[in-house]
């Protein structure tokens, strides 16, 4: 497997892909106006290399031996004539191109110059040196689109068709190369194609080579291109029925791209993919990735699965047109509150934060939803437990207060009884320590930027609720029977003290400082 680009070579190390260390040694000097420690005219034979079979003719090895020539010496005008005679042949080499696209009567190769597995070193090669933004130029510049195009026309090999996908992906990190993609004709739709290709390291670089593309300035090129909806519909049943927790990665990686990108491409894809099912998919994928997380053994690589679909969901719900099937799903709430109430979420902190964050933007959308976690004393438990892992992310503590904020509202409207009361100040007081850390945390944050006039007033809110309720218990604890729920008194008086204190601050300064609320 060829090293990927800079952009996604962390991500991929997470999920143990190996990474080469072939790239070609730099010569002792170098060829046209070009930076780099790799000789151009070697990049530009390992293009030649790629060509099918029914390119390879005098006309193509006349080029690389051209280019060859030129670096037995360091003569100049031996450099300008390999110049000279490339630009000179590039027209014959794109007649040739033309007509592998544009016959009829082509027969497909198997494997075209892979059978001595030498197309597939030059190929990998190729597909290294594609991350450098220099290299990616130079091999544009030579035709490289227009061979991978001719290869990919006439291939039937998965291994071709990997490296090909790769080579193009890597080119599209760079955003002079990634606009030349779009503008080869023919590209961009058997590039499309190879979405119906049955082979799992195809479908992974393809579909990390169209999330890239995507988040380019040729999106639209790009939508127009996936809107039909069988290109759709295979989308979605990559998507469903793929077990390759790598694959299952960027596929959903690629709809979180649609459901980010620019407003027109969101139009365009958008509504046939909700059409065709896209939520409830995403719902049962998360269902299965949570089954992997609750069970005994627990699988490292699927981690970042589990993250991915979470963001894809909570995309989706912050767009109004699109969010209402999410919204008022239950098995959603059931399934999000499942992982906040995981016991150890060292490993899975992310996807506990996004998941509280996620269930906030649902209560929102729909209150009776509340009562499908109102009486759930764990989940509240679990819901404080997020507060250090949302440390650096003011958007979830925020939607960690609110969710605290509506159930203790529900409490206080309902009739509670004194056990169950007492069962929710154990939990609380219990959890003192993390809420004073969140206030202080919060405090000190609020002295190096304004504080948002609505965060003030969701965590005020949550405190008032929290203090109504411990005084409630206090009125009536001396008639609760003894339980297991019992109540420190201790970290009681430190949980009223951190309302008392917390509340009076954030009123206190809302009211000192009338242009916060305006900001």
């Amino acid at each position: 497997m060829s090293i990927e680009s800079q952009s996604v070579t962390e991500e991929e190390e997470e999920i143990g892909i190996e990474q080469p260390a072939h790239h070609p040694p730099a010569p002792a000097d170098e060829l046209f106006d070009i930076s780099t420690t790799v000789d151009p005219s070697y990049v530009i034979s390992l293009i030649r290399k790629l060509l099918p079979p029914t390119m390879n003719t005098t006309t193509t090895s006349d080029m690389i031996s051209g280019c060859d020539s030129a670096t037995e010496g360091t003569n100049g005008s031996l450099v300008s004539q390999a110049e000279d005679q490339i630009l000179e042949n590039r027209h014959e080499t794109m007649d040739i191109i033309d007509q592998i696209n544009n016959s009829n009567d082509q027969e497909k190769h198997v494997d075209p110059l892979v059978g001595d597995e030498s197309w597939e070193e030059h190929g990998c090669i190729l597909w290294d040196l594609a991350t450098s933004k220099t290299h990616a130029e130079l091999m544009v510049q030579n035709l490289v689109l227009e061979v991978i195009l001719a290869t990919l026309t006439v291939s039937q090999s998965p291994r071709v068709t990997e490296i090909s996908l790769g080579i193009i992906g890597n080119l599209a990190c760079h955003e002079v190369s990634r606009k030349q993609i779009a503008s080869v004709k023919g590209l961009v739709e058997i590039i499309v194609e190879q979405l119906f290709v049955d082979d799992t390291p195809c479908l992974c670089e393809e579909f990390r080579l169209l999330t890239l593309c995507l988040q380019g300035n040729e999106s639209i090129t790009w939508a127009k291109a996936l809107q039909p909806e069988n290109v759709l519909s295979r989308v979605l049943w990559v998507v469903e029925n793929t077990l390759n927790p790598q694959l299952i990665e960027k596929s959903v990686g690629f709809l979180l791209t649609i459901s980010e990108s620019q407003d027109e491409v969101k139009a365009i894809l958008l509504p046939n993919l909700v059409k065709l099912g896209l939520p409830v998919i995403l719902i049962n994928l998360l269902a299965f990735e949570i089954t992997k997380v609750v069970g005994d053994e627990r699988i490292p690589e699927r981690y970042p699965v589990l993250d991915i679909i979470l963001r894809a969901i909570e995309a989706l719900t912050v767009i109004d047109s699109y969010s209402q099937e999410l919204c008022s799903s239950k098995k959603l709430v059931h399934l999000l509150a499942t992982l906040i109430k995981l016991g150890d979420k060292i490993e899975v902190a992310t996807s506990c934060v996004t998941a509280a964050v996620l269930i906030a933007n649902l209560l929102s959308d729909s209150d009776d939803l509340i009562l499908e976690i109102n009486q759930d004393l764990p989940f509240l438990q679990g819901l404080v437990d997020i507060f250090p892992f949302a440390s650096d992310d003011l958007e979830a503590r925020n939607a960690v207060w609110d969710i605290i904020s509506r159930l203790l509202g529900q409490i206080q409207e309902g009739e509670i009884s004194s056990l169950n009361l007492q069962q929710y100040v154990s939990i609380l007081s219990s959890k003192s320590d993390l809420i004073e850390e969140e206030l202080l945390d919060h405090q000190l944050a609020a002295t190096n930027k304004d504080q948002e006039t609505s965060t003030a007033s969701i965590r005020t809110t949550a405190l008032k609720r929290i203090d109504c309720i411990v005084s409630k218990w206090l009125a009536l604890k001396d008639g609760v029977s003894p339980s297991k729920f019992g109540v420190n008194e201790r970290d009681l008086d430190r949980l009223k003290d951190c309302c008392c204190k917390y509340s009076n601050l954030v009123i206190k300064d809302v009211k000192g400082s009338p242009e916060k609320m305006l900001a």
